[in-house]
């Protein structure tokens, strides 16, 4: 069997100790840290959450190398949409990619352009604007450990009490290279997803699939804040579609203004102030689940 060559990325709170179990296999020879060439690696598994993996997004797609998650941060949503529920989960299929019983597959990511800069940024999950960054901002501050046991949850309440809806206009790209009017009313967020999940389980966008070419793209509007305290469970099921003040549709580009800025986040990181445009990168990024 020919020798593999891993390169693992450890992230916060992740050590040698995690990686371990993966080294047991003795036709793999490890490095740790990014590979500055797809001549140093042959793989590169990323111990972490959302957050790491947002952050090595860029790197790894120009290195075009076969990624396998390690889900080991506070926010998991990435492996959960891969199926990679549990570092052990990731080690049978590490397992199984060294043995050749399965190969890595190209998925889709987000990007969101910044429209003054033109400076871009890839995502993974999902990019929000509205309630959403505010809860994101929130929950980025509490302790990591509630983080990753409903921080996301924990802080909804005191956003929501503190929030105003604000005039958002969201158009799309057509074919002629025209923009459509999808939304122009009082939002409360707009969330643009590539996978199912974002903010530690929420079930945000129950029909995205992250290899058809496509953003989800789901819109709450202006709604009574006790009614969306009582709908907020709704969103961890994805059965929150049926609410009218819930508009749901696909697009490949879209264009988000705002009266004034207002903070992008994305996979639960900060990225920029609107305005900007989001679209979709198809098959960019070689992930092995």
């Amino acid at each position: 069997m020919p020798r593999v060559r891993a390169a693992a990325i450890l992230g916060w709170g992740s050590s040698t100790r995690d990686l371990a179990p993966f080294q047991k296999h003795s036709a793999v020879e490890w490095m740790i840290g990014l590979p500055q060439s797809d001549e140093q690696a042959d793989a590169v598994l990323v111990f972490g959450g959302d957050g790491t993996i947002h952050r090595h997004l860029r790197p790894l797609v120009d290195l075009k190398l076969p990624v396998l998650i390690v889900p080991h941060g506070s926010g998991n949503d990435f492996a959960r949409a891969l199926g990679l529920k549990n570092p052990r989960s990731s080690l049978e299929t590490w397992r199984a990619f060294v043995a050749g019983d399965t190969k890595a597959r190209a998925i889709d990511l987000g990007v969101i352009t910044e429209s003054h800069s033109g400076k871009s940024t890839l995502f993974c999950c999902a990019a929000g604007v509205g309630l959403d960054g505010e809860i994101a901002r929130r929950a980025n501050q509490v302790p990591r450990w509630l983080r990753g046991h409903g921080g996301y949850a924990v802080s909804f309440p005191g956003a929501l009490a503190r929030f105003a809806p604000f005039p958002l206009k969201l158009s799309t790209a057509n074919a002629d290279g025209s923009w459509g009017l999808q939304s122009d009313r009082p939002t409360i967020v707009a969330a643009f997803a590539n996978t199912t999940h974002y903010g530690g389980g929420m079930k945000i966008a129950p029909r995205a699939q992250f290899d058809d070419g496509k953003l989800d793209i789901c819109v709450l509007s202006d709604i009574d804040k006790f009614k969306l305290l009582c709908l907020f469970p709704t969103v961890y099921f994805g059965k929150h579609l049926s609410v009218p003040q819930f508009h749901y549709f696909q697009t490949e580009h879209a264009r988000v203004e705002t009266d004034h800025p207002l903070d992008v986040y994305a996979d639960g990181e900060y990225v920029c102030q609107t305005p900007v445009e989001v679209s979709i990168k198809p098959r960019a990024l070689q992930v092995i689940f």
